[in-house]
């Protein structure tokens, strides 16, 4: 299901455009709505929750999907955290299909799906660890890199339960956007994955609005 977002982008009072391989960290305040937009299309934005209060309590994939009982996000899901409390709600979508189940890009899965000589390609792994490094003060580390999401990206589940990476669904201007149910802290890899063909091997800039 698709449903467009009745905020004008004009009114935003935050715009940023992230480039592939970049990373974007920024706290979103309860009831502000944090829109990602898919400006090429067929991009993946790699994406991290933690409470603003206390990090410790983050986005859940587990509690997410078992609250819903589904395992695609689209409009009306509520991302749970690891307490199992309301963090954001996605109020509209063009997409209609996000992935949390897929994971992200790092060293050792380029070096597993596409080769050894893959292994020192820039991933959203490193993108988040370097967000860590650069920001001490988020009081993160590596061992806050849990579940993510993978807006706009297609991951279908196959009958025998295993997964997929398949073509993107989304298309230029294409977006996503959610209410903050509590402040939260988000973190963004706007992925620099040149090895799958989901992006046409060619990945491109995603743009964040708050508003």
């Amino acid at each position: 299901m698709t449903v467009d977002s009745r905020l004008d982008p004009a009114s935003a009072k935050y715009r940023r455009v992230v480039r592939a391989g970049d990373y974007w960290v920024h706290h979103v305040a309860r009831g502000q709505h944090l829109r990602l937009v898919d400006l090429e299309g067929n991009q993946a934005a790699d994406t991290l929750f933690y409470c603003a209060e206390d990090p410790s309590e983050r986005y859940s994939a587990v509690d997410t999907i078992r609250a819903q009982r589904n395992v695609y996000l689209g409009v009306g899901t509520v991302l749970r955290s690891t307490l199992d409390r309301a963090m954001l709600t996605i109020v509209a979508d063009t997409v209609g299909r996000h992935d949390t189940l897929g994971g992200a890009c790092a060293s050792e899965s380029n070096t597993v799906r596409y080769g050894l000589e893959k292994k020192t390609m820039h991933a959203c792994r490193d993108s988040w660890l370097l967000a860590v490094g650069e920001h001490p003060e988020l009081g993160l580390s590596k061992r806050d890199l849990t579940h993510n999401i993978n807006f706009f990206m297609n991951v279908p589940v196959t009958p025998d339960g295993g997964l997929t990476f398949a073509d993107g669904v989304s298309g230029p201007g294409k977006y996503v956007e959610l209410r903050a149910e509590m402040d939260v802290l988000a973190l963004v890899s706007n992925c620099p994955q040149l090895n799958n063909p989901c992006n046409a091997y060619n990945p491109t800039p995603i743009e964040i609005l708050i508003f």
